[in-house]
């Protein structure tokens, strides 16, 4: 039976809660890495790989907030503090200047994680018949499947 957001049983809005910190945790640290890969790519393919950045994070940022106002939603907690973000993700910073074909793999990467993760979530709000937060991860989990499409697609043509 299909359940509204207040009518979860509290072990649901747990599971569920937990799910999708997770799936924040990712969101914010991958939002991070393309953030600075956008500050720093340089070379021949400066142009397009800085524009590609832009246009993940600002998704990410976007998608971390529909994520967390679900949380919400389902009356829990969502983690706000970058510690707690960096501590939980399976998603890791990086350290130094990677050229640009390692920027690339490492967001495409990152981008399989999270779609990996969301995906999880879906199940686990299936699970409890929360096809609201089920529809959510499902659609950020695609979002993330199509950025590490566009990744690889960079990758290749710079092979």
């Amino acid at each position: 039976m299909a359940e509204t957001a207040i009518e979860l049983s509290p072990t649901a809005q747990s599971e569920i809660a937990e799910a999708l910190n997770q799936c924040v945790a990712e969101t914010a640290v991958l939002t991070m890495l393309a953030q600075n890969f956008h500050w720093n790519v340089e070379g021949p393919h400066f142009g397009p790989l800085h524009e590609l950045f832009q246009t993940l994070y600002e998704d990410h940022f976007v998608g971390q907030d529909d994520l967390a106002e679900r949380i919400k939603a389902i009356d829990m907690h969502a983690e706000g503090t970058l510690a707690g973000m960096v501590a939980r993700s399976k998603i890791k910073e990086v350290e130094g200047a990677p050229d640009d074909t390692e920027m690339l793999r490492v967001l495409m990467e990152a981008e399989m994680t999270l779609a990996k993760t969301l995906a999880g979530a879906a199940n686990i709000a299936e699970t409890h018949g929360d096809l609201l937060t089920q529809d959510l991860a499902i659609e950020r989990g695609r979002a993330h499947e199509k950025f590490a499409w566009m990744l690889r697609a960079h990758l290749k043509r710079m092979s």
